[in-house]
């Protein structure tokens, strides 16, 4: 820690306003972590201890810690950010902060509070409960918000992540706490406020990249500033104003390496860094070109996403926040979950607009990966006010997060909410006065635009999600000839998977079905004597209101009802992986039309029952692995006719290269004969979807399943079967699974999964976490399967995890 740059991370104080419940906690860090921590309360996310933990959110808390200061010449400032949220920041008990938006960085000017030698820093944060309370009051007219999702009032008055008083997925306990930085700083003479780069003039073999460096001072001064792109390093000795100044440096490349998304090229990253004296920032910049295209067609208009000159399907995934608590997250973990979004063949993410602008360490990564970002502005659900004094707050954090993340090229959109037009419907206020909450809304979602476009001219803006188009307030739930469509009818309007192909969005950014978490995850939070669907502790981690009744029916309609509480967990992840594959297959199917498909969603912030194909922890449910079958980039797959009588085959292909694909039709009875009904060969252009073969769904018996193998001239394959009628109606014969374990030399296992009769659905687990090489499979009569399982850490010599296999046969409770 230098002299000039005093980081304030690390250990601080913790107790209530009142002086209660003392304990140490960990800047960045969150107070519920810190009092777990200190047995002061309990894990919240065990059992039902959600509900005794809600006191913490009603109180005030403060944090406190001294530093040292021996010279305290020149200028000097708190830097801070991630502060959850309306709090006061003392310096020696003078304030020099009054905040109230966790997603803004605030650098107020500290050096009248300062005193040579030891000085004191204390935050107080109010509660949010209060403070929402408070505020919803002082208002002219009531502001609802969704009382299904926030069990916790009036978060719509804060500007704080709106998943922290609930959501149908989240823990109810509206945590607090500091995130980010916090450090007193010299100014000396000037600090670097943002560094912003624009690209201009893709063409003949040469990128204009214009870097903005905007710098502050509290007097006029000269100094250096370099900046440097690549191998190429300028000097520019600068003279400054009082409060902001731009310095604009262009670079001219020649032969750039593009930047483009996952599977369609190379993630090319070039270094850029702005320095002044003491302070320097570092950035990758992807050079690549991208634009939305909503072009008018037959049906309505496009939603379609071109980088570089190429149209690119987006597959991908809803990301909400990594972890319920802050302190229970970290970049490893964050890390693990997107390599899985990229494992499974996405993409694409979309940052949810009720979480958080996440750090800058996670664009970097998918900057990395390949993932485009679908960006929100954190606005989710509910109505918001549009006082002057919010608006202005709003203004500040858009010109901000802007401006911080613009050069990112992973970044692809800046959409304006989640579901504010919808919520125009949801609430008797709005319903019975739409034009004052839609005036409302309107000034809202301006600010935010004029706000994107201000910071970043070149941004592709989207005004909310779902929307038909730019100032259409209508439904864009259930219209699929224009824009982007958020489709629930299957989950919550509990119609059947069939119905996914009774629409054909333009672009599907959200839609779900919901399974348990697994077994080992339930273990965690539960005893052997709530193992069951109906006790407290299952339904308090279930916040969607009558979904696991949801699960159940709808295993009612497809499926022979479970044995056991186990096979119940199984058999819901099975379903929940049918439900969106049969979605997914028929929208690629529809490629040019359909141009993207995000499911909700890929992660949990606790453990609990909800839509996500990754387990909190990061382990894959049985739909992560079948999501990297149906993302794959060159598949093929069945889509029955309207009347069932006949399958089409459509070969879908994202690659920039025609393949070829041999197909081979089995029929597969009961008791797993396989037997061999045609093949058929087609070629498949680039960025195309087309019919490859149809065949007749009454040329085989009606207890006979069809099957189905591929491959392509790129060396991508795959496999499936169909099923005519329902899974319940068949007569299933034992499938005589068996497991050998075998332990490798890199601290692998080997798992060789053999079968006797016909094993749908099999799918290994073990309470040792780890990843499957393959999971979720079909096996015939006879076949066999080699799994590689490699646990998340190294095990000891001679530890042999135990395993547990299932199939659709021995799930039924007839078995």
């Amino acid at each position: 820690m230098s002299e000039t740059n005093l980081d304030l991370s690390g250990p601080w104080q913790l107790a209530t306003s009142a002086g209660e419940h003392s304990c140490n906690i960990t800047i960045p860090g969150d107070v519920h972590s810190a009092l777990y921590a200190a047995k002061i309360i309990a894990d919240p996310y065990f059992g039902r201890n959600e509900e005794q933990v809600q006191w913490v959110a009603e109180a005030d808390w403060v944090l406190c810690r001294s530093f040292t200061i021996d010279h305290l010449e020149g200028d000097w400032y708190l830097d801070i950010e991630y502060l959850d949220t309306v709090a006061v920041v003392f310096i020696n008990d003078i304030p020099v902060l009054s905040a109230d938006n966790c997603f803004r960085r605030y650098r107020p000017d500290v050096s009248a509070a300062l005193q040579p030698g030891e000085n004191t820093i204390r935050i107080l944060i109010h509660s949010s409960i209060k403070a929402g309370e408070e505020r919803q009051a002082r208002l002219p007219f009531y502001v609802p918000y969704s009382t299904g999702n926030s069990p916790i009032p009036n978060g719509n008055m804060l500007r704080k992540p709106q998943c922290h008083f609930g959501w149908d997925w989240n823990i109810a306990i509206a945590p607090l706490g500091l995130y980010g930085t916090v450090a007193i700083r010299k100014l000396d003479p000037a600090r670097i406020e943002h560094v912003e780069a624009e690209q201009h003039h893709h063409s003949d073999g040469r990128v204009t990249l214009t870097v903005k460096a905007t710098v502050f001072a509290s007097q006029p001064a000269v100094t250096p500033l370099h900046i440097t792109f690549g191998e190429e390093r300028v000097r520019l000795d600068c003279g400054i104003n009082a409060g902001e100044t731009r310095i604009t440096h262009v670079f001219e490349i020649e032969n750039p390496r593009l930047w483009w998304p996952a599977g369609s090229g190379e993630q090319a990253l070039y270094s850029l860094s702005v320095e002044v004296p003491g302070e320097k920032v570092e950035k990758q910049i992807g050079l690549r070109t991208i634009e939305l295209l909503t072009d008018t067609d037959e049906a309505g208009s496009r939603f379609a996403f071109k980088v570089n000159g190429r149209e690119i399907f987006c597959r991908g995934a809803n990301w909400i926040p990594a972890d319920a608590v802050f302190s229970r997250s970290s970049q490893e973990k964050t890390q693990d979950l997107l390599q899985s979004a990229v494992d499974a063949h996405m993409n694409m993410i979309r940052v949810w607009g009720g979480g958080f602008y996440e750090p800058d360490w996670f664009y970097d990564l998918c900057d990395r990966m390949g993932l485009m970002v679908w960006q929100d502005f954190m606005f989710a659900c509910n109505l918001y006010p549009c006082t002057e004094d919010f608006l202005e707050n709003v203004g500040h954090e858009v010109e901000y997060q802007v401006r911080r993340l613009s050069s990112h090229p992973s970044i692809a959109l800046w959409c304006g909410d989640n579901e504010l037009v919808g919520a125009l419907t949801w609430f008797e206020e709005s319903r019975n006065n739409r034009d004052r909450y839609l005036v409302a809304y309107d000034r809202l979602n301006r600010v935010i635009e004029q706000g994107v476009k201000r910071a970043f001219p070149q941004g592709l803006w989207w005004p909310s999600s779902p929307a038909s188009g730019y100032l259409d307030y209508s439904d864009a739930w259930h219209a699929d000839g224009s824009g982007d469509m958020h489709y629930w009818s299957v989950w919550h309007e509990n119609k059947s998977f069939d119905n996914y192909r009774s629409v054909k969005p333009r672009f599907c950014s959200e839609f779900g079905f919901q399974s348990y978490t697994s077994l080992p995850v339930i273990e965690s939070f539960a005893e052997a004597k709530d193992m069951n669907i109906a006790s407290p502790v299952i339904e308090l981690h279930q916040k969607n209101a009558g979904g696991n009744e949801r699960i159940a029916g709808t295993m009612f309609r497809y499926f022979r009802f479970p044995k056991d509480f186990a096979n119940f967990v199984y058999l819901s992840q099975i379903q929940q992986g049918l439900a969106i594959k049969t979605a997914v297959d028929y929208w690629r199917s529809l490629k040019p039309h359909c141009m993207g498909t995000l499911y909700w969603q890929l992660n949990d912030t606790w453990p609990v029952a909800s839509w996500a194909s990754l387990d909190y922890g990061g382990g894959w449910k049985a739909m992560h692995y079948m999501t990297r079958r149906f993302f794959q980039p060159v598949a093929v797959a069945a889509i029955p006719s309207a009347d069932g009588t006949s399958l089409g085959f459509s070969m879908v292909n994202d690659t920039a290269d025609a393949v070829h694909i041999d197909l081979t039709l089995f029929s597969l009875t009961l008791d797993g004969e396989r037997k061999e009904l045609t093949t058929a060969r087609g070629v498949c252009g680039p960025d195309k979807a087309e019919t490859l073969t149809t065949f007749n769904v009454s040329d085989i018996a009606d207890d006979t399943l069809i099957a189905w193998e591929f491959s392509a001239s790129n060396g991508m394959s795959g496999e499936g079967h169909h099923c005519a009628s329902t899974y319940k109606a068949l007569d299933l014969a034992p499938s005589g699974l068996t497991l050998d374990v075998k332990p490798t030399d890199d601290g692998s296992f080997e798992l060789l999964v053999s079968a006797r009769g016909l094993a749908l659905f099999v799918m290994i687990e073990s309470k040792t976490a780890g990843r499957y090489s393959d999971n979720a499979f079909d096996l015939t009569a006879g076949a066999q399967r080699r799994v590689i399982f490699t646990p998340s850490m190294r095990l000891p010599s001679e530890t042999v995890p135990e395993f547990t296999l299932y199939d659709l046969y021995s799930c039924q409770a007839s078995s």
